[in-house]
């Protein structure tokens, strides 16, 4: 359990309290599951890693996500690595996920009202629109890479809706999207060149797409963001641009790699994936319980304040804290069975995902992921029957988000 706060003099620093060492890249990926299972079977709650310290526990997790001691990585990760200076180090510092306080509050707070529940749900004929027309092309082949396939392009179709940016740049997209999201890599130094060429192709991009609605509004998020800037409402132009990349970026990769580890664990585990076809009430908790089961981000940074006790254990200010929200998940103390996939699971009150944070930096978009997951899936089960691998996967480096590279599957008619 967190410690409410005081001193933590004469309790034993983490680095000394002989926990077990943790490699972060075993906690994400397909055979994650095994690697979890050993650490809370043995009763482990906290673990080191070559950055701090990760956490565990449910319980834990849930009160961190939400406790003012804590902040976001903001520059620390950046720094650890010897980045001072440079586009992405500025760019780092001027969007959402890495701000806080006030500034943070206020860009929330103009951009919540386009991630509402209701205002997803007006998205959802874009979305069935976008992934259908995948699905009827790929379906009378009874076999594809479903990376490519079926989830690179889909959910940028729909960001592209949101925002008001041309759907046929999508591959433009794609391309910036893997390359800038390698800034959440262990080893960005050696990939800052390819990162910052990126920012600086999606600035450009984007500056010119913002000057055309500024000369030519339209019904979309990106307008409206430019009338609250024009009104004086506290919306830099250089906020306008990192908020307008940062929403291409992030609702481009999340979702695709989302969308793929789903199809993986269900073409793993048929019986679920019959359920899913032939009880479409099931499509809301299907898609909780494969973000659960399987979700494309393992865990969320955190760096400490001030000194904490956790667990009997002191927990020094400056220290990165990660909080293991994919280990969370299956923790056994809050789920029976936390290592199966099952839709029809009947989840505990005292339980809610954790996959999208929680807080003040609760995921803005997770119910437009949730809506994109649903309405995809809901598609492809009636017609992917009898879905199956149709070879070995490959996988993307398991650091910040983690999905796919390749997913080959095949099907019946």
């Amino acid at each position: 359990m967190v410690d409410a706060g005081g001193s933590t003099a004469g309790v034993t620093n983490y680095l000394e309290a002989g926990l077990p060492a943790l490699n972060p890249f075993e906690l994400t990926g397909p055979d994650a599951g095994a690697s979890i299972s050993k650490l809370l079977d043995g009763g482990a709650s906290l673990a080191t890693t070559p950055f701090g310290v990760a956490v565990l526990r449910y319980e834990d997790v849930h009160a961190l996500l939400r406790d003012p001691r804590l902040r976001g990585p903001g520059d620390d990760m950046l720094l650890m690595q010897g980045i001072s200076d440079g586009r992405l180090f500025r760019r780092n510092r001027e969007i959402l996920l890495f701000m806080e306080g006030e500034d943070h509050h206020r860009l929330r707070r103009l951009l919540a009202k386009a991630f509402t529940p209701r205002a997803v749900d007006r998205l959802r004929p874009v979305m069935r629109h976008a992934f259908g027309e995948r699905l009827a092309e790929v379906a009378p082949r009874r076999s594809c890479d479903a990376v490519p396939d079926l989830c690179e392009s889909y959910p940028i179709h729909v960001i592209c809706a949101l925002v008001g940016v041309p759907s046929d740049d999508w591959a433009l997209f794609s391309k910036w999207a893997d390359a800038i999201l390698q800034s959440l890599s262990f080893d960005v130094a050696s990939k800052l060149e390819m990162i910052e060429e990126a920012i600086e192709e999606i600035d450009t991009y984007v500056t010119d797409l913002i000057d055309r609605r500024r000369r030519d509004p339209g019904e979309d998020l990106l307008s409206d963001l430019i009338a609250v800037e024009e009104a004086g409402e506290k919306l830099t132009a250089a906020e306008l641009l990192a908020v307008t990349n940062m929403m291409l970026v992030a609702g481009t990769d999340t979702t695709r790699n989302q969308l793929g580890l789903a199809l993986y664990a269900f073409a793993t585990h048929p019986d679920q994936w019959t359920l899913v076809a032939s009880r479409p009430d099931l499509l809301p908790a299907a898609v909780e319980e494969v973000i659960r089961y399987s979700a494309a981000t393992g865990g969320l940074p955190r760096v400490a304040l001030e000194d904490i006790e956790l667990r009997g254990v002191a927990i020094p200010a400056g220290t990165i804290v990660a909080l293991a929200s994919g280990v969370a998940n299956h923790d056994p103390a809050v789920l029976d069975r936390p290592n199966e996939l099952d839709v029809t699971r009947e989840v505990p009150g005292t339980f809610s995902l954790l996959t999208f944070g929680g807080g003040t930096h609760y995921c803005l978009g997770a119910a437009l992921a949730r809506a994109e997951l649903q309405e995809a899936l809901g598609l492809a089960a009636p017609v992917l029957r009898d879905l199956a691998l149709d070879g070995e996967p490959t996988w993307r480096e398991p650091f910040g988000i983690f999905g796919p590279r390749t997913l080959p599957l095949r099907w019946s008619a």
